[in-house]
């Protein structure tokens, strides 16, 4: 990438409360630099376009990994572990959620090294695994639905929550439920660790403890527990059963997507702390799923308890959490006590996932729109979009219609998923036609790269169509098999058949300086972008294609350049 001998300016870190912003407007009058500009406001904007910069991650990878294991906290797995134990009997189920947990861990791996790796989040993967610049925004808006939808799940639950404990209607809990997420996500990571890092032993004390004494002063509930059928009562074990369990939990898939949000803020590599470094990277990374399946089995497990054991139509309530954890605090303490706790759970875990999806959906809605319109309108615009799309699908009731909207979910997030996993692991290692460095940048990308696109169009077109039936009701549940395979194949036969060519439009970025320093780290030398007046570190820039007065070489920021609407700064194609 660095092959060009152009003489190169580097320029010293700014000083704490130094700005280079005075010299914007060096260059030529480039449309969309001031756009690019404002992207450029770390505090609010949070990287949300591009590379996070090492002057930038000040935190240590314990700190990232809890902050990322925080936005777990949703109670959604206790609601998905009911539904599918109380359709599907416990063997089933159980079976079902230990499936899509290895196929998660599986694809989530090769996605969460390569985020902490180079810093960059899953759109900035996916241009460069196999999609191209533009041909990722249609990834984008998958995993925009995923934060709106399990924002709605989740607000759900909490208004559910303050019905039962406050008398708040429903329709005023879904709105308390969005608004008072607000406050929280307007700052990005710096307010997003400090929340999950200070909530984080408050709720794990509240959700361990009931789960624990159930255990011990119920023992004969384990016994009822394997010994459920479900709503056929038939009893035994169903291939397809199980795979229609999976597909509900595979609807989570996505939920990596945001533990990248925060992995891409890990430290540099070293020799010096790469223990703590891995073991950060596999639990808050593709490890989140462990969790999330212990969760959904407990929550299947306090359903089916108090379906057994305290009132047979407990089951019109035994998928909603509030109710579960109520009704085993009831148990161990007095009736105002046991209320209030449940309430406080509720909130605490609808605020710790919810700001993960507000957030997160934001950084999706924003790249997606800046890189189609050019136009940067801010990261606060979409959480407020993110925000209210979630709050019409509270206000009609998508709680009822769980098992659905997730099973047909997961089909477009298995598609993409898998289908960026396959180009990393097969494309980029074992054949090595894809580039083995992940790329984003305008310019030294083509605008769709057919190998991930035509993959992940055509796994989920055809896994949707088996969702639905149109390939006959015996390999209806079967939808995630031919998600999963057809993402997992096409790549590699696709990269073979094009040869790879449509990967990099160019293999120079005209700067002659290392992209990596010597622990194999993205470099934190510094380059001034002559659009926007800012420095910037080596991975995020490329050289300009308009050189200054004197002929001098000059350098522009990918953040400008997703902002360039005349592309007069894109260097040509090389041939």
């Amino acid at each position: 990438m660095n092959s060009d001998s152009h003489s190169t300016q580097i320029l010293e870190p700014l000083a704490p409360g130094d700005t280079a912003v005075e010299t914007i407007g060096q260059g030529p009058a480039i449309a969309g630099s001031g756009a690019a500009a404002s992207a450029a406001k770390e505090s609010l904007e949070d990287y949300t376009l591009r590379f996070a910069p090492r002057s930038y991650r000040k935190w240590t990878a314990g700190v990232v990994a809890t902050s990322a294991l925080g936005g777990i906290a949703y109670l959604a797995d206790f609601s998905i572990g009911a539904n599918i134990g109380i359709a599907y009997g416990t063997t089933n189920a159980i079976l079902g959620i230990i499936v899509a947990a290895l196929i998660i861990f599986a694809t989530g791996f090769p996605l969460a090294y390569y985020a902490a790796r180079y810093n960059i989040d899953l759109d900035l993967i996916t241009r460069g695994s196999g999609f191209g610049y533009y041909g990722s925004v249609v990834t984008n808006v998958i995993f925009a639905t995923f934060t709106f939808i399990f924002f709605a799940l989740e607000g759900s639950i909490m208004a559910q929550g303050l019905q039962l404990g406050l008398g708040i209607p429903q329709w005023i809990g879904y709105a308390v439920s969005t608004i008072v997420i607000i406050p929280f996500v307007i700052y990005g990571m710096k307010t997003l660790a400090k929340l999950q890092v200070w909530t984080t032993p408050l709720w794990l004390l509240l959700m361990v403890v009931p789960v624990g004494y159930l255990l011990l002063s119920h023992p004969g509930s384990i016994d009822d527990f394997f010994a459920f059928t479900g709503k056929s009562g038939a009893g035994g074990t169903s291939i397809a059963s199980i795979m229609l369990a999976a597909g509900v939990c595979l609807s989570l898939m996505a939920q990596i997507a945001e533990q990248i949000d925060y992995l891409r803020f890990m430290p540099p590599k070293t020799a010096a702390n790469k223990g703590a470094w891995w073991r950060a990277v596999i639990l808050a990374g593709p490890g989140w799923v462990i969790f999330g399946a212990i969760k959904q089995i407990v929550g299947m497990f306090i359903a089916i308890y108090l379906i057994a054991k305290l009132d047979p139509a407990a089951s019109v309530h035994a998928n909603e959490p509030v109710h579960q954890f109520l009704g085993v605090y009831q148990e161990m303490m007095p009736a105002w006590l046991a209320m209030s706790l449940a309430v406080v759970l509720v909130v605490i875990s609808q605020l710790k996932i919810n700001v993960t999806n507000a957030y997160s959906g934001s950084l999706a809605w924003t790249n997606s729109f800046t890189r189609v319109t050019k136009s940067y309108p801010g990261r606060m615009v979409f959480v407020m979009v993110n925000l209210l799309i979630a709050l019409a699908l509270m206000e009609a009731n998508m709680f009822e219609f769980l098992n659905t909207i997730l099973g047909f979910y997961a089909n477009c997030a298995m598609a993409w998923i898998v289908t960026v996993a396959s180009d990393i692991v097969i494309n980029k290692y074992l054949l090595k036609i894809s580039p083995k460095v992940p790329e984003f940048r305008r310019g030294m990308l083509y605008a769709i790269n057919p190998v991930g696109f035509v993959s992940m169009l055509g796994s989920a077109g055809v896994s949707i169509a088996v969702f639905f039936g149109a390939f006959g009701s015996t390999i209806q549940p079967y939808s995630p098999i031919f998600a999963v395979g057809l993402a997992l194949l096409l790549p590699p036969v696709l990269a073979v058949a094009t040869k790879g060519k449509y990967y990099l439009r160019r293999t120079d970025d005209g700067i002659d300086l290392p992209m990596f320093d010597a622990d194999g780290n993205p470099s934190d030398h510094k380059l001034l972008c002559h659009v926007t007046g800012i420095e910037f570190e080596r991975p995020d820039m490329l050289r300009s294609a308009i050189d200054g007065p004197d002929g001098e070489p000059r350098y522009v920021s990918s953040l400008a350049l997703s902002t360039d609407k005349t592309g007069e700064l894109v260097l040509p194609a090389q041939t």
